[in-house]
């Protein structure tokens, strides 16, 4: 480990609490900015340093990582005034973890390496429960050499990680896996419902899928809550419609058809108006049964539907 490295973070939220942690649980010197005293309450109480301004963030840390909602908080966290573009100082590293557009991403680092700042797209794979137990894993584009300083930091929360180029290949390859994500639990949901129509459960379904040529260890992940019915959100509704449109806003710049992912927005879109924005992206499956005549009568999971 690079015991010189301190380690500052904007973004203790959902994500960012279990990574930061295992930093901090790691021997590094952490600094945390969150806005939230909530969010932040935890990881401090074991030991990280408050930076209450941008500023104090970047004084504190030789390495800066970032683990934001959206192109929006990105752009104000750096490139507006007195953001962190004005206030990191040559030979700082910003790791950027998110899932933003290759396009602002991009301009983002026009600003930095201008200055001479480093600036790693370093957008992650998993969920909360894999950044917990340090089994993330991390694309990384940007300079090779600030890679190679950062990446025993990233090794923290991430058992697997990819350096693919200098330039924006990460933030495509994350919108590529992203693609396929949202597009699994549409297509999942139709098969489902078509299987619970020829009077098959949830669960025997998923047993099968599960030892089938089609497992994936998504839908392994998925399976306890389409067999219970449980959609409290791990990736919500509303953010799979947020990524879907930053896939279909790069197809559309770099002219890249995308007829599936299209439709797929659709059923975000439709899944959103029915009052399901909030729940896991998962519950398309329960649209599906909607929209093929079914309603539950019973036991969660089982051969429990009935025909409106």
């Amino acid at each position: 480990m690079s015991e010189t490295l301190r380690v500052g973070w904007a973004g203790i939220g959902k994500m960012g609490t279990p990574m930061s942690r295992r930093v901090l649980e790691n021997g590094y010197a952490l600094s945390v900015y969150e806005p939230l005293p909530e969010n932040r309450a935890s990881i401090v109480a074991q030991g990280a340093n408050v930076a209450h301004s941008l500023e104090d963030l970047a004084e504190a840390a030789d390495v800066i990582m970032l683990t934001i909602p959206n192109d929006m908080v990105l752009r104000e966290l750096t490139l507006s005034p007195g953001a962190l573009a004005e206030l990191m100082k040559p030979g700082q590293i910003l790791v950027e973890m998110s899932t933003v557009s290759p396009e602002l991403s991009a301009e983002v680092n026009s600003a930095l390496s201008s200055k001479g700042i480093s600036y790693l797209r370093a957008p992650v794979s998993g969920s909360t429960v894999t950044a917990s137990s340090g089994m993330l894993s991390v694309m990384v584009s940007g300079p090779e050499e600030a890679y190679r300083k950062v990446e025993p930091i990233l090794a923290c929360f991430s058992s697997r990680r990819f350096y693919l180029g200098a330039g924006e290949e990460a933030r495509y390859l994350k919108l590529v896996l992203n693609a396929l994500v949202g597009a699994t639990a549409a297509l999942l949901g139709e098969a489902l419902t078509l299987g619970l129509k020829g009077n098959l459960s949830v669960e025997t379904m998923l047993n099968v899928i599960c030892e089938s040529a089609v497992a994936s260890p998504l839908i392994a992940y998925k399976r306890d809550l389409l067999v219970n019915r449980n959609f409290d959100p791990a990736f919500s509704v509303s953010q799979m419609m947020k990524d879907f449109d930053l896939i279909l806003g790069a197809a559309k710049s770099d002219h890249v058809p995308m007829y599936l992912a299209s439709m797929i927005r659709q059923q975000y879109e439709a899944a959103f108006a029915d009052g399901l924005a909030e729940k896991d992206f998962f519950v398309l499956f329960e649209q599906y049964e909607r929209l093929a005549g079914l309603t539950r009568n019973g036991i969660a999971g089982s051969r429990d539907l009935k025909a409106v």
